[in-house]
Order: C-alpha cells, then sequence, then structure tokens
C-alpha cells in the first residue's frame, strides 16, 4: 500500500495539462487494478477524469471521424458514478461532464481501471466487451469505430 500512497502523492502534485498522453499511458500502465481503484477513490478523481475527457477533445480525429453525429455517453466507476457526454458532430468534437437530456447513439458503462486502461491504451476495448468490463447499450457499430476518431497514446 506504501507504493499506492506514493503514487497517488507523486499524482496529486502532477500538473496533469503538463503530462503528454504517452506518459500519462506510462503511469496508468504502471497501476495495479487495486492502485488505480484506490487512486479514484479519493479527491484525484474528478480531477484525472475531466482531463482525460478533456483530452478526447484534442486527440479527436475529424477526417476518421468525417461526417458521424453522435452523442456517446460514459458511465465510469461503481454503478456509473461519473457520466460525460461526448458529441460528435461532422467533424467536431466537444465533451460536457455530466448527463443531459439528450438521447445518446451509445452508452459505454465501465469501472475506473477499465476506463483509465481502455484510454491510455492498456486494453481492448473488444477484450474488454467480451469480458464484460465494458458494457455497450445502443449502437454497437459506433461503438467499434470509437478508437478509430481518436488517437490512442501507446504507453
Amino acid at each position: 500500500m506504501a507504493d499506492s500512497a506514493t503514487t497517488a502523492a507523486q499524482l496529486a502534485e502532477l500538473d496533469f495539462a503538463s503530462v503528454s498522453p504517452q506518459e500519462f499511458a506510462r503511469l496508468v500502465k504502471g497501476l495495479s487494478g487495486k492502485e488505480i481503484q484506490e487512486i479514484l477513490r479519493g479527491d484525484l478523481r474528478l480531477q484525472i477524469l475531466r482531463e482525460v475527457f478533456a483530452r478526447m477533445e484534442r486527440q479527436f480525429r475529424p477526417d476518421n471521424a468525417g461526417q458521424t453525429v453522435a452523442l456517446i455517453r460514459w458511465k465510469v466507476g461503481p454503478e456509473g458514478g461519473n457520466v460525460f457526454e461526448t458529441s460528435i458532430d461532422k467533424g467536431t468534437c466537444n465533451v460536457t461532464e455530466g448527463r443531459t437530456d439528450a438521447t445518446s447513439r451509445v452508452t459505454l458503462t465501465l469501472g475506473d481501471t477499465e476506463f483509465l486502461n481502455l484510454v491510455s491504451g492498456n486494453a481492448s476495448p473488444v477484450t474488454m466487451f467480451f469480458s464484460r468490463k465494458l458494457k455497450v447499450a445502443g449502437d454497437l457499430s459506433l461503438a467499434a469505430r470509437l478508437t478509430h476518431y481518436f488517437d490512442i497514446p501507446k504507453a
């Protein structure tokens, strides 16, 4: 537990805006599932989630998304603890925190560890789906294409 406390302390002092996606992917890869859960139970939870979702807008690949129009709802954490929405509209991407009244084309539900591993390129969405660590409701075809719409870092 001392290691996760040290890691949490390091993360608390980290300027997330200055960490590259690849560095973040390496940080996540170096943590166990238990360490990720402990870190995301604390004060850093919203800070980390907000930074990850803010990066989605910057890592969006409009050429790959083409004329896609979709609202993707993300439910992250125990019992979908935090909700974020990614709106893709013909080459633009906007992320909002919280659930809107809009109808999503796809809703992705996953735990904290699975989410961080997914967005940091440290897990396969297909494997996660078939092992039921990633639940998908709605347009499965859109869900399958999402990894092509964003630059996913490699650790």
